[in-house]
């Protein structure tokens, strides 16, 4: 357990990354109480310098025995490192935060939006795990109309952009996208298909069931987050030729009958959503106004009239920003409560 201080010593795993560098970012503008920062990363990356609260900071190799007297440790750098290094970090005595998905369907791991179920922060037993970033976007839209209507079905289509397969995947996008206008023949490192100007519906292996890991992980994670396992739940993911935020059309089916302008003026008083919705106008959710919002921003609410008590939403979350690093120090900060 996290013992109460004024300031404690934070470690970023995965610091040099996307997500790591926004996560020192938001530490600095929410003023979380760090008395040291210990950036890690990979052999790659030692003795880079990150510069925090007017000081630079020297980036270390990251080892089994980087976390002696470290109380807070955020995982940022995949699942593979978060297996490899979560565990010998809570030996140490810190407390995880993990923005991967090591431990995002493990039961004994609470997973965790503060303005959704942030009380399960208690629970943890030495790792907190941070959710996807789309359910994390859909949990805070959901949530609301849950408690007012009860959601019975989801149905979602999630475009994925490169940022969240990592930095190399951006790199990808950005290198096919300049080679294709230039007529020249593209490399594929990162994605089993061409990603510039195409959307490529599988993200991570395929299970027996015809579903990705991706998408059973968003299908058993929503229901966790929202704390219903009676939600019936059905995902299909694609890789999307968009650099930041994730986007989706989602589709509830309601026991209560909740129109459009009931729905609307739920999420507009709900915590961590900005409803943008005024199609007259051509006012709707895109990731380019999105990016570097720490709100879920959602429009295109309609109703569906195919099915009793159906509505359509279109919702956009920078996966960067509230969908991995704002989470996770949000976490942190309920842990410090």
């Amino acid at each position: 357990m996290l013992k109460k201080k004024d300031k404690y010593k934070v470690a970023v795993v995965g610091a040099t990354g996307a997500v790591g560098n926004e996560m020192i970012g938001v530490l600095e503008e929410r003023g979380f109480p760090v008395l040291e920062l210990l950036p890690l990363a990979s052999r790659e990356s030692e003795g880079e310098k990150i510069e925090f609260r007017e000081r630079t900071w020297t980036v270390r190799r990251l080892s089994k025995d980087s976390f002696r007297d470290v109380d807070i440790a955020f995982f940022t750098a995949g699942a593979e490192q978060s297996r490899e290094f979560a565990t010998s970090a809570v030996l140490a005595g810190a407390v995880v935060i993990d923005s991967s998905s090591a431990f995002r369907l493990d039961p004994k791991v609470p997973l965790v939006v503060p303005e959704v179920n942030g009380g399960m922060v208690s629970q943890h037993s030495g790792i907190i795990a941070s959710p996807d970033p789309y359910t994390i976007g859909m949990s805070l839209v959901l949530k609301p109309i849950h408690m007012r209507a009860r959601v019975r079905r989801i149905v979602a289509t999630v475009l994925e952009s490169a940022s969240g397969s990592g930095k190399k995947a951006m790199e990808e996008l950005a290198d096919q996208t300049v080679a294709l206008l230039n007529f020249k023949e593209i490399e594929k490192k990162i994605y089993p298909h061409q990603i510039a100007f195409n959307c490529i519906p599988r993200i991570e292996a395929f299970e027996q069931t015809g579903s990705t890991k991706e998408e059973a992980e968003i299908s058993r994670g929503i229901r966790r987050v929202m704390q219903d396992e009676s939600i019936g739940v059905a995902v299909t993911a694609v890789h999307a030729p968009v650099f930041r935020c994730h986007s989706g059309a989602l589709n509830i089916e309601t026991e209560e009958n909740l129109s459009p302008n009931e729905a609307r003026a739920i999420l507009s008083s709900a915590r961590g959503v900005i409803v943008f919705d005024d199609p007259s106008r051509d006012i709707y959710p895109m990731p380019i106004d999105v990016a570097g919002k720490d709100e879920i921003y959602v429009g295109r609410i309609r109703a569906d009239e195919s099915v009793r008590n159906g509505l359509w939403l279109w919702l956009v979350i920078d996966n960067i920003r509230k969908g991995s690093a704002l989470n996770a120090v949000q976490i942190a900060e309920e842990l410090v409560k």
